[in-house]
């Protein structure tokens, strides 16, 4: 069985890019322009993870993150930060909200995101 990612993205160039080089890897993709409708889909499609930026139309990553763990229906499922935001604050408070792992977009290629995601799915 594929392992399902939720991609909630506003950039569509980088949305694109992690789509298919995990696609490529044999994961199923599926993907999110802004907040709110990331948090529905978190909802509708339960994946076995998400990559969530936090700077997104609407609410925030920090918002969906935020709701994403009070429910209990989803609040297992593993949330990835994938964010330009690398302040010492942005991290601790992503972590403090329940992110599995909090990435800087600027320090990582999209095969160390990649890789990252690999070793969460086991």
């Amino acid at each position: 069985m594929f392992k399902k990612i939720l991609l909630i993205e506003d950039d569509k160039f980088l949305r694109e890019l992690m789509s298919k080089k995990l696609i490529n890897l044999g994961y199923e993709v599926v993907s999110a322009a802004d907040g709110e409708s990331g948090f529905i889909m978190i909802k509708e499609t339960k994946p076995d993870v998400v990559l969530l930026d936090l700077i997104l139309p609407g609410i925030n990553g920090f918002e969906v993150l935020e709701k994403a763990k009070q429910d209990q229906e989803i609040a297992n499922i593993p949330v990835v930060i994938l964010s330009n935001l690398g302040q010492g604050e942005d991290i601790e408070k992503g972590l403090a909200l329940g992110a599995k792992d909090f990435l800087v977009k600027a320090h990582f290629t999209p095969q160390e995101i990649v890789n990252k995601l690999k070793s969460i799915l086991g």
